[in-house]
């Protein structure tokens, strides 16, 4: 995220590293970097560096699909997928994450590289690398399984929450407009989404791990190679659910995607954002860079 939270202080989350991964900790600095998490970098005074994660829970996580996720990723990395830049577990719990106010903290190595250009990310070299040490891994024990981000009851529930006024900050009627706008359009959306995830979930022993956003944000090469970052939505999934990006740019021909899961992942990665937006909105805010963003964000996936 691009403000540093409301709820917790750099000082708080220093302690909560030293007393989990790093206890000598001598620096700690917050990064505007990406938009979903927040993230710090904290540096030891023997000179091991740090990356801080501090995730939210609802409304996309649970704590127990955090330390899910980062579990199958570090296991992923153990058994041999190089790609993977593995979190590191607590000292006291062998855990992944660790419960810090309303979110989950955890911590990876620091990586010296640089994040892929968006037409380095889509060639076809960097694609076949990615597909080939991920897709064809073999799932580690608990991994978990896809599931549909909202049900039948969505667009009906969202569109009695709209009928009301979100007087919670500056954007939330402004946000509740844009909504109720599209309510139409997000029931077909939903009935369409339900039907492709009935046949995606026929196809279970098809599917493989995903990272869920592996695009040229989420990736850093330099000495350390080509590594994913931002573990926190792999689940076992078709294949498709990590293809948008690529299928943009023209790696239809070399993946040869099933054109119904390119769709249903399509509209997951849409509903999914509706639904935190909502919940964004309606929520307090205050009006900050962040949530600008976010309104920009929602009108996106409307359009």
């Amino acid at each position: 995220m691009f403000s540093r939270p409301s709820f917790i202080g750099d000082e708080a989350i220093a302690h909560a590293v030293a007393a989990h991964w790093l206890p000598d900790v001598a620096e700690i600095a917050y990064l505007p970097w990406g938009f979903g998490a927040h993230h710090w970098r904290v540096a030891a005074g023997g000179g091991t560096v740090l990356f801080v994660t501090l995730d939210q829970l609802e409304p996309r996580h649970t704590a127990a699909t955090l330390e899910a996720a980062y579990a199958g990723a570090a296991a992923l990395a153990a058994a041999g997928v190089d790609v993977v830049c593995a979190p590191l577990p607590a000292r006291s719990s062998g855990r992944f994450t660790v419960g810090v106010q309303t979110g989950a903290l955890s911590v990876t190595p620091w990586l010296d590289g640089r994040s892929h250009t968006e037409e380095e990310a889509r060639g076809p070299r960097h694609v076949r690398e990615v597909e080939a040490a991920l897709h064809r891994a073999a799932p580690p024990p608990g991994l978990r399984r896809w599931t549909p981000r909202v049900g039948p009851e969505f667009a009906g529930e969202l569109r009695a929450r709209t009928a009301r006024p979100w007087t919670s900050g500056p954007l939330g009627e402004e946000a509740r407009a844009a909504i109720a706008a599209h309510d139409a359009a997000i029931a077909r959306w939903t009935d369409r989404y339900l039907e492709l995830a009935d046949l995606a979930l026929s196809r279970r022993e098809t599917w493989v791990p995903t990272h869920g956003e592996p695009h040229n944000g989420n990736q850093v090469v330099g000495a350390c190679g080509l590594k994913l970052v931002d573990w926190e939505s792999l689940a076992l999934a078709p294949r498709e659910r990590d293809y948008a990006d690529l299928i943009e740019a023209g790696a239809g021909d070399r993946l040869r995607p099933d054109p119904a899961m390119v769709e249903l992942f399509a509209l997951d990665w849409r509903l999914s954002e509706i639904v935190e937006y909502a919940h964004w909105f309606a929520a307090p805010h205050t009006g900050t860079d962040d949530d600008h963003t976010a309104l920009e964000g929602l009108r996106e996936e409307l359009r």
